[in-house]
């Protein structure tokens, strides 16, 4: 019969203790530690519990604004730099609770893979369906990039759309073929103001 031999005790605690010091130093990472958020990255979120409808405007890669937040439909702004993909997704999922939103959403984050990382993007932001950034491809032009979020909400104003380019803003009105078809450039900036009291 063969006996188990096991490690003596002393040997066993010396390498348990060790093992603390040198996770509490930062030496060694627990095994399922989560890597944190980074302003400029992009994440992936999917939302469950809320209705199907709302979920395809909410799902998707956003990118972290260099201040380090990204902003979500119907919550606007939350923090996400310095978070793990754990927490902000609880973050996020207690925003829409406690603004009573959705009762019982849960949130899952993913830092996205290589491949999403490396897509350029343009920031499709106000009175559209889903905020966000949308993919950049050679020649989009900026009605097609509202519409790749989804398109205006009722109350767009497509007459009045800003587009920030280099610090600067200009205003078109897509109502007009002339500036649907306005070729956009690698990181802009589109948004679809509220309309005013006069619907416009």
């Amino acid at each position: 019969m063969i006996q188990s031999q096991t490690k003596p005790p002393i040997l066993m605690n010396l390498k348990s203790a060790f093992t603390i010091i040198a996770m509490a130093l930062g030496i060694v990472a627990p095994a399922s530690a989560e890597s944190l958020i980074a302003a400029g990255r992009a994440i992936q979120i999917e939302i469950r519990g809320v209705p199907a409808e709302e979920q395809s405007r909410i799902n998707g890669l956003y990118t972290v604004s260099e201040s380090g937040y990204i902003t979500m439909p119907f919550i606007n702004s939350v923090r996400a730099a310095g978070l793990s993909p754990t927490a902000l997704g609880a973050s996020i999922a207690a925003a829409y609770r406690s603004g009573q939103i959705y009762s019982n959403p849960n949130v899952q984050v993913q830092s996205s893979n290589a491949e999403q990382m490396e897509k350029q993007m343009v920031h499709i932001g106000g009175q559209v369906r889903r905020t966000g950034p949308v993919e950049f491809v050679q020649g989009l032009t900026i009605y097609q990039a509202i519409q790749s979020a989804g398109g205006a909400t009722e109350f767009g104003a497509m007459n009045r759309v800003e587009l920030l380019r280099s610090g600067k803003v200009r205003v078109l009105d897509l109502k007009v073929t002339q500036f649907m078809n306005f070729p956009l450039q690698l990181n802009d900036t589109i948004t679809v103001p509220e309309k005013n009291f006069l619907g416009r």
